[in-house]
C-alpha cells in the first residue's frame, strides 16, 4: 500500500543521524529547553531571515502566543480564511475576539485579497468590532498573496500575521514563508513539510519587543527567571529531543524541497488534463505541504483511487463559517462561494520527498 505520507522512508535515510541526536539527549539529560532547543532555533532564524525564532509546544500555542503579544481582545475582529484548518479561527476566539471570515483566491485557494478589503469595510461601517489583524495561511504549501496584503494590513493599519504551518519551505521571490507580516508562526506537526516526531511549533519575527514577550509567554509569564512571574502567560515549551530530530530534518530539508517540487511538477504533467491541477503564481515557490486537485466528481475520484491502493485525503470538507463552534457569527450558505465550492470539490493526493 502506497503511504500518504512516508515518514518511514524519511526515517530510514536519516536513521543514523537521528538515533545520534537522540542518543546525545539521552545522555546529557536536558530534555525541556536542552541545548539542541536553542540551537534549533538559531538555525531556524538563520533558514527562515529573520531575527528570531521562538520554539514552542505545537502550532496552535504558536498562533495563541502570537495572539497574546498582539493584545488580542473581546471586542476585536481577526480576518482570517473560512477554507483553513479550525486552529487558524479558534485561536482568535479563545482570545474572546471576534473571527472575520474571507472567502478564497480560485487560483490558489488562499485568502482572496479583493474579498478580505470586502470584509474589512464592512466590518468598519459596522462599527461593532475593532479592527485589528490579519491571520493569512499559506494553504497547501504555497505562501499567501502577502505583496497585496501587506497593502491592505498597512491601509487599514492591521497587525499582519502568516500562518506558515503548511507553507514552511515555500517563498516569495526568494524571500522565505515564515518571514512575511509583523509575525509568523509554523507547526512542527509529523505530516508538516518539516515535522517532528511529536508536537512542535515555532514563532518568527523581526520585532525585538515581540521576541522578549514570547520566550516570557511561553514559560508562565516568566520574567528574571521562572519562579518571577511578571505577566500571565502559558507553558508550551519544545521538548529536547524534539528539537534534535529536528536539526537533523532541518539540515535535509533543502534536498526535500527539490524532491517535493520533481514530484509535483510530475503530477502537473500526469494530471492537468483530468483536474484543476495547483497553481503557483510567477515568483512563488511551493513547499507542497499538499498536492490538491480540484475534481468534478471527488467521491468516485476517490473511490477509484482506494481501488488502485493510492490513499487520498480531504482538507478540508466543512469551512470555518460552516462549523458549529461558529454558529454563533450567523454567515449563511452561499456568504463565501469560492471556498464551499473547493469544500465540495477538493482532494489531495500523496506527497513527499521520498516518492519514486
Amino acid at each position: 500500500m502506497m503511504q500518504f505520507i512516508d515518514l518511514a522512508a524519511q526515517y530510514k535515510h536519516l536513521k543514523t543521524k537521528i538515533d545520534k541526536r537522540i542518543q546525545d539527549v539521552l545522555n546529557h539529560g536536558h530534555y525541556i529547553m536542552g541545548p539542541e532547543v536553542q540551537e534549533l532555533e538559531e538555525k531556524l532564524a538563520e533558514y527562515v531571515g529573520v531575527k528570531h525564532a521562538i520554539t514552542c509546544a505545537n502550532g496552535t500555542d504558536a498562533l495563541t502566543l502570537t495572539m497574546m503579544v498582539l493584545d488580542i481582545k473581546l471586542g476585536d475582529a481577526v480576518f482570517c480564511p473560512t477554507f483553513t484548518f479550525f486552529a487558524t479561527a479558534e485561536v482568535v476566539a479563545y482570545e474572546g475576539a471576534t473571527p472575520v471570515f474571507v472567502d478564497s483566491d480560485e487560483a490558489t485557494f488562499n485568502i482572496c485579497p479583493a474579498d478580505l478589503e470586502k470584509r474589512i469595510q464592512a466590518t468598519i461601517s459596522e462599527g461593532k468590532l475593532t479592527p485589528k489583524a490579519i491571520i493569512a495561511v499559506d494553504l497547501f504549501g504555497l505562501p499567501a498573496n502577502y505583496p497585496e496584503i501587506q497593502k491592505i494590513a498597512d491601509k487599514y493599519n492591521l497587525k499582519l500575521v502568516e500562518d506558515a504551518a503548511q507553507g514552511f519551505g515555500g517563498s516569495i521571490n526568494g524571500k522565505c514563508a515564515g518571514s512575511f507580516g509583523d509575525i509568523a508562526t509554523t507547526s512542527f506537526f509529523p505530516a508538516k513539510p518539516l515535522g517532528c516526531y511529536g508536537d512542535g511549533g515555532a514563532i518568527f519575527t523581526n520585532n525585538d519587543e515581540y521576541a522578549e514577550l514570547l520566550k516570557s509567554y511561553r514559560v508562565h509569564g516568566k520574567g528574571s527567571d521562572k519562579y518571577d512571574n511578571v505577566r500571565i502567560g502559558m507553558n508550551s515549551r519544545l521538548d529536547t529531543i524534539q528539537a534534535a530530530i529536528l536539526l537533523e530534518k532541518l539540515a535535509e530539508f533543502p534536498t526535500e524541497l527539490i524532491n517535493r517540487n520533481k514530484a509535483a511538477d510530475n503530477y502537473k504533467k500526469t494530471l492537468a488534463g483530468k483536474y484543476k491541477t495547483p497553481q503557483v503564481p510567477k515568483g512563488y515557490i511551493s513547499s507542497w505541504a499538499q498536492y490538491t486537485v480540484v475534481s468534478a466528481d471527488r467521491d468516485a475520484d476517490i473511490v477509484n483511487y482506494k481501488a488502485q491502493g493510492v490513499p487520498t485525503m480531504v482538507y478540508y470538507c466543512k469551512c470555518m463559517h460552516q462549523q458549529t463552534a461558529f454558529e454563533m457569527l450567523d454567515y449563511q450558505e452561499g456568504d463565501f462561494p469560492v471556498a464551499e465550492k473547493l469544500a465540495r470539490s477538493v482532494f489531495s493526493l500523496p506527497m513527499h520527498s521520498y516518492m519514486d
